[in-house]
């Protein structure tokens, strides 16, 4: 044959082979559309999205508190489970820490609840999402994941280095979400914390700048979801102005008109009109300016409508004069701003009335008997549509942004074989070269705020170091005596402090570094609500207060016996207020969480990428770059305390 005429042929024949692959595409799209919009019950439950951190057998059950509650991950697909996946077409799962124990467990619980969506009547797969926020709130395994210093250790890198470190933790944190079977990701944050006292947010914002958090925000998104994770800008209208934290309560923001449009909600508007906003999370506060209208609450009383609550803010606000055309999903729905107001039917009535696609957390599952809640919750909704409580247009018109955006999921993941999938997982998840972008992070963005020749600490001094816990003293002793050998190091652990032992230590020293975490570990670090309900019995001898009492004490010690005095702030910078007095130096790291690393069987260090840099910068190996995202006044200011004596200081 002519060879033109046959590569003529060859070209029309692939033309119309992937015309018709098109077509065959096009087509199980529309029968899976026409599958949503001509069932009720299935459209209802793409719109409800559980989480399944815990699930027990019977005998499994504990008493806390008098109750009879779970408290047993879920690490594994029960086949009760994956047939509630199948048969009532849930649109979405969250997981949280105590799902995910290593690379292989995350992948084939991920890829098992997949085949089971699969296998359902939609055949749509399942948004499984997390909060993988970096810093503070990053719920995969740190020894095994990269995890980074979060948002205000970037915002402290902007001036020195642009978007680069945004950009860089969207990409990695994009690529090893994507690897062990995660679609969704509830990050970033581009809260704007012009709050010092900011329970909640405060670290996890990039800044107090909102064209720096926009644009922060919006890099790190992109980077993330050019890897196939789909991002979720939160909490909207804006969660940096409280100091209520809305899984206790409900906070209520002021602000007026001109500062809502420009700080809260700009760096939101900023990735609507950049076509990079997919999904937006709803906050649980109250914007009487925004909407001051009101509710009747389930204990009687009349509330202002929260945001979740609210059609002027999520639909006229945010669709109609924003222009948001992607799907918003309500922030969890058992945090006490709603919870307290609501039950859960009508929480999920009032929010998907107000514009809200998905219902995240409305309701729990947690033993098998609990399975039957989520249909009695889709009758009760089928029941509101047919009341006219519901609007079946409104709810059409949300699944029809829900598919829109789950068309937009790669499928490699759900394509492959299970081993493939943790093969590929295993090559790119926790790699050296992310872990390389990790350590550059946290050393780069430390930020020295006053060093009046105390660092670096000259060799053969003895250092006695006060720290808010065992493992943070390890951490920290570890990578100073692994940089400098040469300094003589001791440690005394606020959690279990001997006064009398640590006064002694600090008058032997040359040098005293104390380090603080405040404000104390929120709900949103340790998972949520149920982690609030269910804490047990305290192990430390004093109280959060007491802690920071005799950390102000001996650091006060010190200062008068003429030691040199360092101050590190490993969370919030806010509170070098209150040390500043009693320190020759002060230091930012904004991140302070450990892990474990076993070197061999008799060996295991405990470690995190801040106490690396944060040793490398007290003994003269790196100098500190980083400047703060948010502005402390340590001459005039004088921050009082957020003490909440239910942390478990586990972090």
């Amino acid at each position: 044959m002519n060879k033109p005429v046959y590569s003529w042929i060859k070209i029309v024949a692939g033309s119309l082979i992937f015309l018709l692959s098109l077509t065959a595409c096009e087509s199980a799209k529309n029968d899976t559309y026409s599958k949503l919009t001509g069932n009720l019950r299935v459209a209802l439950a793409q719109k409800i999205m559980l989480d399944l951190r815990y699930y027990c057998q019977s005998e499994q059950l504990i008493n806390v508190n008098g109750k009879q509650v779970c408290r047993t991950p879920l690490t594994q697909l029960p086949p009760e489970l994956a047939a509630m996946i199948q048969d009532s077409n849930i649109g979405g799962i969250i997981l949280f820490a105590e799902n995910l124990e290593s690379i292989e467990q995350v992948v084939t619980l991920n890829y098992d609840m997949q085949q089971a969506a699969r296998a359902s009547y939609s055949g749509l797969d399942l948004f499984i999402s997390i909060d993988q926020e970096g810093g503070r709130v990053a719920r995969l395994p740190r020894e095994q994941v990269t995890s980074f210093s979060g948002n205000m250790a970037i915002g402290a890198t902007q001036a020195k280095s642009g978007n680069y470190f945004a950009e860089q933790t969207g990409r990695i944190i994009g690529v090893e979400l994507a690897a062990l079977g995660f679609n969704l990701n509830h990050a970033p944050n581009v809260d704007v914390n012009v709050n010092a006292d900011n329970p909640v947010i405060n670290v996890r914002s990039f800044g107090e700048q909102a064209e720096q958090v926009a644009e922060l925000g919006s890099a790190q998104l992109n980077a993330m979801q050019q890897q196939g994770v789909i991002g979720t800008l939160k909490h909207f209208p804006g969660h940096g102005d409280t100091n209520v934290d809305s899984h206790t309560g409900l906070p209520r923001v002021d602000h007026h008109l001109e500062q809502i449009v420009n700080v809260d909600l700009l760096p939101f508007q900023r990735a609507i009109d950049q076509g990079l906003a997919k999904m937006i999370m709803t906050a649980h506060i109250q914007y009487p300016q925004l909407d001051d209208s009101t509710f009747n609450a389930s204990d009687g009383s009349t509330m202002i409508k929260p945001a979740t609550m609210s059609k002027r803010i999520l639909t006229d606000l945010l669709r109609t004069q924003m222009g948001f055309n992607g799907v918003v999903i309500t922030d969890a729905l058992d945090m006490a701003g709603i919870s307290h107001f609501f039950n859960p039917v009508d929480a999920i009535i009032e929010t998907f009335n107000a514009g809200s696609d998905i219902a995240l957390m409305p309701f729990r599952i947690r033993k098998a008997e609990d399975i039957a809640t989520l249909s009695q919750v889709l009758d009760q909704l089928e029941q509101a549509v047919a009341d006219g409580r519901l609007s079946e247009q409104q709810v059409y018109d949300s699944v029809q942004r829900i598919f829109t955006l789950k068309q937009q999921i790669p499928s490699r993941f759900n394509n492959n074989t299970l081993a493939a999938n943790i093969a590929y997982a295993d090559g790119v998840v926790g790699t050296n070269a992310h872990r390389d972008i990790e350590r550059q992070l946290a050393e780069q963005s430390l930020v020295m705020v006053k060093n009046e020749q105390a660092i670096p600490i000259a060799d053969n001094s003895k250092v006695h170091l006060l720290m808010p816990d065992l493992g943070k003293c390890r951490a920290l002793q570890q990578a100073i005596d692994a940089t400098n050998p040469q300094l003589n190091i001791s440690c005394s652990d606020l959690h279990q402090l001997d006064f009398a032992k640590a006064h002694h230590q600090v008058m032997q020293a040359d040098v005293v570094v104390a380090a603080s975490i405040t404000p104390n570990q929120s709900a949103a670090e340790m998972g949520g609500v149920e982690d609030l309900e269910l804490i047990f019995e305290k192990r430390e001898k004093l109280s959060k207060k007491e802690q920071q009492q005799q950390l102000i004490q001996l650091l006060s010690l010190a200062k008068a016996n003429n030691k040199t005095t360092i101050f590190v702030s490993l969370r919030a910078p806010y509170e070098m207020t209150r040390y500043h007095h009693d320190s020759d130096a002060l230091v930012a790291t904004f991140s302070y969480n450990v892990h474990s690393v076993t070197q061999s069987d008799t060996d295991t260090t405990v470690t995190g990428p801040a106490y690396v840099a944060l040793a490398k910068l007290l003994t003269g190996k790196i100098t500190a770059s980083g400047q703060l995202p948010v502005t402390i006044d340590v001459n005039d200011r004088d921050l009082t305390e957020n003490n909440n004596d239910s942390d478990t200081s586990n972090d």
